[in-house]
């Protein structure tokens, strides 16, 4: 995947889901539920055992679901090795990770760097992120957002942290390129349970209350 396919499906989703579970039944599973609630691009992280077993897993079956699989939590240049080896499309961190950004450079994946103030933010630029990832976004806040567009105009952010239907609508206003969705589409039990129907229904919400359409609708 190139940092212009990414771009285009998070503008077009405005939306990534991160799935932190004790355990993954079936990642190709969990990729299709996502998918026919309208969230094509997951997030994996490293903090689920076995993740470079679901990566492949996913990634392998993407002719079936249409996601794109990345893996977040990114916090080595090792891990950003055995994640890209194991197929993943792009790479996430939760903040300034200058080892994993020149690894992820360097094989031509993309990359969103995680930051929290306005000079992390530039940080992460200068290092190749082209989408910032703005971690803990409950912490600062939607106008946050609006007020990082004044000394970087048309920056891609990616908040994360927090966000749920109630509140996601109101970042992108603040212009947010997307929103992570953690916990309130795929909690951890559900995901760990394979309860994917539940998935594909809290997905679908999810992507009403940004004003995207699911999938097939």
């Amino acid at each position: 995947m190139t940092q212009e396919e990414l771009l285009a499906l998070l503008a077009a989703d405005r939306t990534l889901a991160v799935v932190r579970a004790p355990s993954i039944p079936d990642a190709a599973e969990l990729a299709a539920a996502l998918a026919a609630g309208g969230i094509r691009a997951l997030e994996l992280t490293f903090t689920t055992p076995d993740v470079l077993t679901h990566i492949r897993r996913a990634v392998n079956t993407a002719s079936q679901h249409g996601a794109a699989i990345g893996v977040g939590t990114v916090l080595t240049a090792d891990q950003a090795r055995a994640a890209i080896d194991a197929g993943a499309q792009f790479l996430v961190t939760p903040g300034i990770r200058p080892e994993v950004a020149a690894v992820a450079t360097e094989a031509g994946v993309p990359i969103s760097l995680g930051a929290m103030t306005p000079s992390e933010v530039a940080q992460a630029l200068d290092l190749g992120s082209e989408i910032v990832k703005i971690f803990p976004a409950r912490q600062v806040g939607p106008m946050f957002l609006k007020d990082l567009h004044g000394p970087y105009p048309g920056v891609k952010l990616l908040p994360s942290g927090g966000i749920d239907a109630s509140n996601a609508r109101s970042y992108l206003d603040a212009g947010a390129l997307a929103v992570c969705c953690g916990t309130s589409v795929v909690p951890p039990a559900a995901v760990q349970a394979g309860e994917w129907a539940s998935i594909t229904s809290r997905a679908s919400d999810f992507t009403a209350a940004l004003g995207v359409a699911a999938a097939g609708s």
